[in-house]
């Protein structure tokens, strides 16, 4: 396994219409820096009561840049919740989604948000 950390900015945007009555539709769009260098775009459906505490969403977005050298684009799977337990979250690479010189790509991606700035930790294989 090979590891890529770095940072990232993030910008979300309400999309209209809403899918259904409680829940709510986003844009993400990134940039990362660091180890991977790279932009995103994706979109984002939330529920719940994120003011209680309570709450979850589901994303998926497309990863487009270089990775150790490698050019191409993979996606990121979402899932996260928080409830009065704490907060629960899990970044996956789609199976199947690499392109490019990251064809083949599996991993994860660890998101850490500290003092308001957001790192991260790819951990991923490339066949080969």
């Amino acid at each position: 396994m090979h590891h890529a950390r770095g940072t990232f900015t993030v910008k979300i945007v309400p999309l209209t219409p809403a899918p259904a009555e409680g829940l709510g539709r986003f844009s993400i769009d990134k940039e990362i820096h660091g180890d991977l260098e790279a932009t995103t775009k994706g979109e984002m459906f939330s529920g719940g009561d994120p003011k209680a505490g309570a709450a979850g969403y589901v994303a998926i977005e497309v990863v487009t840049g270089t990775l150790g050298g490698k050019h191409g684009s993979f996606a990121l799977q979402q899932m996260a919740t928080m409830s009065a337990a704490g907060m629960e979250m899990k970044v996956v690479v789609v199976p199947g989604s690499g392109t490019g010189e990251l064809k083949g790509i599996s991993g994860t991606f660890v998101i850490t948000i500290a003092e308001g700035k957001h790192s991260f930790d790819l951990e991923y294989e490339l066949p080969g």
